[in-house]
């Protein structure tokens, strides 16, 4: 089609948000015309979210931002099952008492993002185990499972794939294609919702809904999706040797976040501003025109408007001066991550790879072994040579601490108590 009308779609297709759409001339004479309420599912199979889920969340802030309302659905029941896309195995299966504490992790990220209330654009949430959880299986099959083909279903990605890899696919994930559809029906009927949003591994998943939508509903519903990100070096957008990216600051600090964006890879500067930062586009231009050393400026830009958005301007900034201390100065700053250990403890002596488990290096002493083989670990700047390493007391340095490093990006400090 020829250049969008809506403001929505001009963003989302100059940022390289869209990937597919149902329909997307429909759509865009919509967006034009009327307000429009999106939703994108997010199942809460953690208590957190990561930097993978930002695309999908930047969409729905791009969607307020162009005048636009957007409905964030928590997977209350849809987590009972497990979503099989862009999976080899069955996700594991949650209680009902941990995805409802998963869900209360998680919701807190979205108000970071997202103005909520009760204005004609102002985001709103609900659980979709306010209606999954009182259905009737029988009835449920006899109202909805008939209006889907399992030719068809077979033929989706997320299906497809999984069996052309051999691997087993249970009848309850099956059945999650299902469920989504049923979503939207409900989100129309309920909210008015005319569009589902999400990634591209979700779009049969999405046209099913909206098949569902115009056979029970009579109503025209909408899908777009996103392109799923890996990044330059072919590693999974939100995923980094450590593990994942977290979005809550319980799971990972501020100042580890702006180290992520700092490190981005050269290649991903500019599109990463324009998914990931409120950045005219313009001045993204600019940025990612920049070559060479100057290119670092691009990727400070970056971790800072990022790290704005998840942390807050303050902690942001901080970050930023602690990294500028850390790398440009050599400077023990206490901004970077600490840990307190009992001055006891680093008498007896503390095993180097446990102690960069406590300090958050490592997600276990077995990783932290693998780090320091792999000659990725230091103490105080000083590669560690040997596993079986002990810090001790003498360790601590003119600071009055221990500074441990993960390689030459990630570092943390131990602090005698």
């Amino acid at each position: 089609m020829s250049e969008p009308k809506s403001e929505f779609l001009q963003a989302a297709t100059a940022r390289g948000f869209v990937h597919q759409c149902t329909d997307l001339e429909a759509l865009d004479e919509l967006a034009s015309r009327d307000t429009i309420t999106a939703y994108i599912g997010f199942d809460a199979t953690a208590d957190s979210l990561h930097a993978g889920n930002l695309l999908p969340i930047m969409l729905l802030r791009l969607l307020q931002r162009t005048g636009h309302r957007p409905l964030v659905l928590m997977g209350g029941g849809t987590t009972k099952v497990g979503d099989p896309s862009g999976k080899d195995t069955q996700r594991q299966l949650l209680s009902v008492e941990d995805i409802n504490a998963n869900i209360a992790g998680i919701k807190g990220v979205f108000e970071k993002f997202l103005t909520f209330g009760e204005g004609s654009t102002d985001a709103f949430l609900v659980n979709n185990a306010d209606w999954l959880d009182d259905l009737s299986y029988i009835d449920f099959l006899r109202d909805y499972g008939r209006h889907f083909s399992v030719n068809r279903m077979l033929g989706f990605d997320s299906v497809k794939l999984r069996l052309e890899r051999e691997q087993p696919l249970s009848f309850l994930e099956f059945n999650y294609m299902i469920l989504q559809s049923y979503d939207f029906l409900e989100l129309s009927r309920r909210h008015a919702c005319r569009l589902q949003m999400g990634g591209s591994d979700q779009w049969g998943n999405i046209v099913s809904g909206a098949d569902l939508g115009r056979r029970l509903g009579q109503i025209d519903l909408f899908g777009l999706t996103s392109p799923l990100l890996t990044t330059a070096s072919g590693a999974k957008m939100g995923k980094t040797a450590d593990g994942a990216v977290w979005l809550n600051s319980e799971r990972l600090s501020a100042y580890d976040y702006w180290q992520y964006w700092r490190n981005t890879h050269d290649d991903d500067v500019g599109k990463f501003l324009k998914l990931f930062t409120d950045l005219p586009l313009d001045e993204i231009a600019r940025l990612e025109a920049l070559e060479g050393a100057e290119l670092n400026a691009a990727k400070k830009t970056l971790a800072h408007e990022a790290t704005k958005l998840c942390h807050g301007e303050a902690a942001a900034l901080a970050a930023a001066e602690t990294a500028r201390k850390t790398f440009e100065e050599g400077a023990h700053d206490a901004g970077l991550p600490s840990v307190d250990v009992p001055h006891g403890e680093l008498e007896d002596g503390i095993l180097a790879y446990e102690l960069m488990r406590r300090a958050g290096l490592a997600a276990s002493n077995g990783e932290a072994r693998r780090l320091i083989k792999g000659g990725g670990g230091r103490i105080n700047d000083v590669q560690i040579s040997d596993e079986k390493t002990v810090v001790t007391l003498p360790d601590v340095n003119a600071d009055g601490v221990i500074k441990l490093s993960a390689g030459r990006k990630r570092h943390a400090l131990v602090r005698p108590g």
